[in-house]
């Protein structure tokens, strides 16, 4: 997959999923945003990509840095060419150890941050002639997941507002995707207490993780013309933990 002469803006690139696909993407080519609320990481992740990679501070829940970032970008580089919805976030406990800032939260990084971002930008995406726009949900949200009711909620709505937005945006030659991945070999997952960690691996028919560079191939694919018959579609990428219709 080539992607010289695209820009590309992909959120959580500090580290994880995120990181490894601003990696992906600089190795096939790109010019990458890579965004991250942790400048002091995200700065650091940039420079090792090399010049090709630029850092920018966002805050994914922040409305209007959400805007003030589509505002810059329009002034440099210009263009946009494919977005790439990494950011999330969640910690894994019972429902009704749920506290309401905790679903606030969880519904604000995962789901309306997305939201709030892809429309800031869409513009410049509509203006590309081609633009793509990856959203990283969750296999959580398709088959559901213990201790994670709220974040299986919202990355469900990441998966019907993806859908939605194939359908209203594919007459201006812009495809939408999503990838759900299964438990990955994060810095995030690795927060989780180890019982945790050693269940979700058991369960999965290839007894390990993903790793993230794995995740990676998913979104460049979705992202390339080797996909350009694809729209609306949601890919699991999950070592077959996660088998659904």
């Amino acid at each position: 997959m080539n992607f010289a002469g695209r820009t590309v803006l992909v959120t959580g690139g500090a580290s994880g999923i995120g990181q490894a696909t601003c990696a992906a993407f600089i190795t096939a080519g790109a010019d990458v945003i890579l965004c991250d609320r942790n400048a002091e990481a995200g700065q650091a992740a940039a420079a090792a990509l090399g010049p090709k990679a630029r850092f920018e501070a966002l805050d994914v829940t922040d409305r209007a840095g959400c805007f003030a970032l589509a505002d810059r970008l329009a002034a440099s580089p210009g263009r946009l060419d494919v977005l790439v919805n990494a950011a999330g976030w969640d910690i894994i406990q019972p429902f009704i150890e749920n506290e309401p800032d905790f679903w606030d939260r969880v519904v604000a990084i995962n789901y309306i941050g997305p939201v709030q971002l892809t429309r800031a930008l869409l513009p410049l995406l509509v203006a590309s002639g081609s633009g793509r726009i990856v959203n990283v949900a969750s296999d959580a949200a398709r088959v559901g997941s213990s201790g994670e009711a709220v974040y299986a909620g919202a990355k469900g709505g990441v998966i019907a507002f993806s859908k939605s937005l194939a359908r209203e945006l594919v007459r201006k030659n812009i495809r939408v995707n999503c990838i759900c991945p299964g438990p990955t070999d994060t810095p995030l997952f690795n927060t989780q207490g180890e019982r945790i960690r050693e269940a979700l691996t058991n369960a999965i028919p290839m007894k390990r993780l993903a790793r993230p560079s794995e995740i990676a191939d998913g979104i460049l694919f979705f992202a390339s013309e080797r996909s350009s018959f694809c729209t609306g579609q949601i890919l699991s990428i999950s070592g077959g933990l996660t088998m659904v219709d």
